[in-house]
């Protein structure tokens, strides 16, 4: 049983969105050739590794940069090594994608990088966990292709390459790749501390 500090439970983020906000452009341009190159070895070795194994995400492959140890807590955040490598180039975007909220001492947890390979789908789940309540899940596509499609309440929507948008991980979404290329999405989790 996870413990959500006590001054958590009355304050769910009022901010978030409840379907997708798009929250504007975001310069990816000095990491996204990084990101396609990443080696397939890379992408196996560190999916293996990752802790969010869930069966609706199906044949996602994820770099994990952050993630938390305690799913109801969006505080309890790790910082995995590879982190170190990217962060310098990861958090520039992350800041500047945010800066719609406002905020003046907000947190990230859970970044990533989330690669759904040609004719494959994420299945329409909700995220069960008490911390999606406190956050707000980012994603911004890296690699994208005419043929995504994200779903919000069963209502479709195609993300465009290099703009961030909010997802609402509360409501029923998912998403589908029917393309033949991979889409590839820096995710993560923002929050006002």
């Amino acid at each position: 049983m996870s413990v959500i500090p006590k001054d958590q439970t009355e304050q769910a983020s009022p901010n978030k969105t409840k379907t997708i906000r798009e929250l504007g452009s975001v310069d990816i341009s000095l990491i996204r050739d990084e990101i396609l190159n990443l080696p397939q070895d890379l992408w196996v070795i560190q999916n293996d590794a990752k802790p969010n194994h869930f069966k609706p995400l199906g044949r996602t492959e994820h770099i994990v940069f952050q993630f938390v140890r305690d799913y109801d807590n969006h505080l309890d955040i790790v910082d995995y090594p590879i982190w170190q490598e990217w962060k310098g180039k990861i958090q520039p975007i992350l800041e500047e994608a945010v800066k719609p909220y406002g905020y003046q001492n907000g947190g990230f947890s859970r970044i990533m990088l989330a690669k759904l390979p040609p004719q494959s789908k994420i299945a329409l789940h909700i995220d069960p966990y008490q911390s999606s309540n406190y956050t707000h899940k980012i994603h911004i596509p890296i690699q994208t292709n005419l043929d995504v499609e994200f779903w919000v309440d069963r209502k479709q929507y195609h993300f465009l390459e290099g703009y961030a948008y909010e997802v609402n991980n509360k409501a029923l979404h998912g998403g589908i790749n029917r393309g033949n290329t991979d889409r590839i999405n820096l995710i993560f989790e923002y929050f006002e501390k």
